[in-house]
């Protein structure tokens, strides 16, 4: 090894596109492979009590650990044990009831072979990903699957490079495969990734973001144009909502009314709000998705939205900026 580096940008373009090449072609190799032993064994992951627990050591733990967030966050519950510290007492974390994971390319990890016996006698099923379907682990297991490469992208062919992506692939092919079985969908993703966008946007509901109580600014029908205005001024909506007696909502009047009404009438002395509202305002129910309520927003080019209740009632209102405060939009 040179102690300069010598960097030649058409070198590093090759290169790339060998290793890219390369690790492609050993997860289609992988795909053409797939035989029973896969289906088992996402039958054993669905027929699990208890938690998937995903064990590795070196590279193949870096996708041990990746392989258990993925089947955690697509709705089979999994974590990840440490093949090294499973030998000085975590192994203590597993039960009967679950299934161990065990990732080793060569099969010949030592510290997963002290473990294989201690779970086969508590009881606990054993999948194996190797890349020698003849290793002492591959032959302990009750599952092995096959993901063998025909060589690693390091050039030297020693580097895990293509082994570990194919291994990678195959966790997340039985975490998808898992998914589907269990009809797992994005409100079930969501819940999983509460404070991701997805999460926002499915689980925020409009009752989350409105304004309620005495920030909606509302008056009777009986105000005058300059009680509406005052209202406006001091809500900070751009609007206010006109209520009837029974304090369902008769109309609007927004910033935009009041553009119009100035060139119908001129003089606004002695108006109602109500002779210059508009009648049928947009509403949404508190339970409804904040998200669809934004679309609504967008689509009709509304800067509000008003909330009510089963009865009609007013209970609420929105405005595009506490949606998009929310991070819904």
């Amino acid at each position: 090894m040179t102690d300069t580096p010598i960097f030649q940008p058409g070198d590093a373009l090759a290169s790339a596109r060998r290793t890219l090449l390369t690790e492609a072609q050993a997860i289609e190799t992988l795909a053409a492979r797939l035989d029973d032993a896969f289906a088992e064994a996402v039958r054993l992951l669905l027929a699990c009590r208890g938690r998937v627990v995903v064990s590795g050591l070196g590279k193949t733990g870096h996708i041990g650990r990746k392989i258990a967030a993925t089947l955690a966050s697509t709705g089979t519950p999994a974590f990840f044990l440490h093949a090294a510290e499973a030998v000085h007492g975590d192994l203590g974390m597993l039960t009967a009831q679950d299934v161990l994971i065990a990732l080793s390319h060569s099969g010949a990890s030592q510290e997963l072979l002290t473990v294989l016996p201690a779970v086969r006698r508590l009881g606990a099923k054993v999948i194996a990903i190797t890349g020698n379907p003849q290793s002492e682990l591959a032959q302990l297991a009750d599952i092995h699957l096959n993901g063998a490469v025909d060589q690693e992208a390091c050039p030297l062919n020693l580097a895990p490079t293509a082994s570990t992506t194919a291994a990678l692939a195959l966790g997340d092919a039985l975490a998808v495969a898992c998914l589907e079985a269990r009809g797992f969908g994005p409100e079930d993703f969501a819940r999983s990734h509460p404070g991701g966008a997805l999460g926002r946007r499915l689980l925020t509901h409009v009752r989350d973001v409105m304004r309620q109580g005495g920030a909606v600014p509302r008056v009777p029908l009986s105000a005058t144009l300059f009680q509406a205005l005052e209202e406006m001024s001091a809500k900070g909506m751009g609007m206010t909502v006109i209520v009837d007696d029974a304090n369902r909502p008769a109309g609007i009047f927004t910033d935009g009314d009041l553009r119009r009404l100035i060139e119908r009438r001129g003089d606004l002395r002695g108006l109602l709000a109500a002779e210059g509202m508009s009648r049928n305002p947009r509403t949404i129910a508190a339970e409804a998705l904040a998200v669809d309520a934004a679309a609504q927003m967008d689509e009709q080019r509304l800067s509000q939205m008003l909330v009510v209740g089963k009865q009609g009632e007013l209970i609420g209102a929105l405005h595009m900026h506490d949606l998009m405060a929310a991070k819904v939009v």
